[in-house]
C-alpha cells in the first residue's frame, strides 16, 4: 500500500512540480473592490456605475462599492483611481470627459494612456441635435443653409465651455464650415431651460433628457449625432446622413484601471463586465435611461480611447478651449 502511494505522489509530483500552497492562486476577487466614479452621484456616469457594479456584486460574489469622486470636470477622482495600487481593487468609471479633460485640462496629475489601462468599453448614449420650434428649421440641410445666410445669428447652448455640448456643437461648425453663437450656462439644467424658453435656439445633449420635449413638442429633434440611427427615436436621422460626413458624437462610458494590473485581472474583470452587458435586466435599465450597451476587448477600448483624445485634442486647439 506504501509503494503504491508513493509511487502515486511521484507521478503528481513529476506531473504538477512539487506541490507548495499557493495562497495567490485564490480567484479574483477575494475582498470588496472600490469603484471609483468621478461624477457626483445621479449623473449618466454614476447610473452606469451602479449598475454594472450591482451586476458584478452579484458575478464575484464579493461587493463593488462606488466611492464618487466629483471635481474638476473627471480629474479628481481619476488621478484617484490612476494613483492607485494596480491590484484590482481599485476600478475607474470613465467617460467621454477622459479625452475632453486631456484637451482643456493643460497640467493633470495624470497620464490618462500610461497611467491607466482599458479593461472594456461598456455603454454609449447617442445625442440629439435640438432646436426651439420657434426656429424654422426641419433638417440638418435647412440648419446649415439658415447658418450660412446669417453668419452667427443662431445661438446655441451648452453646459459650459469644454463640456461635452460645447465640443460636440464646435466639431459640427468645424466641418460643415458655419457660424453659430456659443451661449454658455454653468450646467446642462439651465442650457436646456433656457433651450425650452426660447432664450437659445439650439443645442447638442444626451437623449434621455431631451426626447420627452421632443415628442411633447416643446423641442424639435433634427439629427441624432451617433455614427447610426438610435432605436430610440429611429425615425431621426444621423448629422452624417443629413450632409455633414464624418460627423460623429457619442457620450460613452468604460471602465479602466490602475497601468500594471495584472493581465488576469484585467481579463477577468472584462468577462465579469461582458457577462453584465448580457443580463437581460441590465439591458432594461439602460434602455430605459437611454442607454446602449456596448462591449469590448481591453485592446478595443484602448484603441478608442487614443483615438477619442486625438479627436477631442484636435477640436479643442482649434477653439481654443485649453486652460
Amino acid at each position: 500500500m506504501r509503494v503504491v502511494l508513493l509511487a502515486g505522489l511521484c507521478v503528481a509530483l513529476c506531473t504538477f512540480g512539487t506541490f507548495v500552497p499557493d495562497a495567490t492562486a485564490q480567484p479574483y476577487p477575494t475582498k470588496p473592490v472600490r469603484f471609483v466614479v468621478p461624477f457626483a452621484p445621479g449623473g449618466g456616469t454614476d447610473i452606469v456605475a451602479r449598475v454594472i457594479g450591482q451586476k458584478l456584486t452579484e458575478g464575484w460574489g464579493q461587493a463593488v462599492v462606488i466611492d464618487n469622486r466629483p471635481g474638476a470636470g473627471s480629474t479628481v477622482g481619476t488621478a484617484l483611481a490612476a494613483k492607485s495600487p494596480a491590484d484590482g481593487y481599485t476600478l475607474l468609471m470613465s467617460s467621454i470627459s477622459l479625452a475632453f479633460d486631456t484637451t482643456i485640462y493643460k497640467d493633470l496629475p495624470y497620464d490618462p494612456l500610461r497611467d491607466l489601462a482599458p479593461v472594456a468599453r461598456v455603454a454609449s448614449q447617442p445625442n440629439l441635435l435640438v432646436v426651439h420650434p420657434a426656429l424654422p428649421i426641419k433638417s440638418v440641410n435647412e440648419l446649415l443653409a439658415q447658418a450660412r445666410a446669417k453668419p452667427g445669428a443662431i445661438n446655441y447652448a451648452s453646459g459650459g465651455s469644454g463640456s461635452g455640448p460645447h465640443l460636440a456643437t464646435e466639431l459640427l461648425k468645424m466641418l460643415a464650415g458655419i457660424q453659430l453663437t456659443h451661449v454658455p450656462y454653468k450646467g446642462t439644467g439651465p442650457a436646456l431651460n433656457d433651450l425650452l424658453g426660447g432664450q437659445v435656439q439650439l443645442m447638442i445633449a444626451v437623449m434621455a433628457p431631451v426626447l420627452p420635449h421632443v415628442v411633447s413638442g416643446k423641442l424639435r429633434g433634427i439629427a441624432v449625432t451617433g455614427a447610426a440611427r438610435s432605436p430610440t427615436a429611429p425615425e431621426i436621422p444621423t448629422v452624417a446622413e443629413s450632409g455633414v460626413a464624418d460627423y460623429e458624437f457619442n457620450t460613452w462610458y468604460g471602465i479602466q484601471v490602475p497601468a500594471g494590473t495584472p493581465r488576469d485581472v484585467v481579463l477577468r474583470i472584462n468577462d465579469g463586465v461582458l457577462r453584465a452587458l448580457q443580463s437581460a435586466d441590465v439591458r432594461a435599465r439602460f434602455a430605459a435611461g437611454g442607454l446602449e450597451p456596448s462591449g469590448s476587448t481591453p485592446e478595443q477600448f484602448g484603441a478608442m480611447v487614443r483615438a477619442e483624445i486625438t479627436k477631442w485634442t484636435q477640436v479643442a486647439a482649434r477653439i481654443g478651449v485649453a486652460k
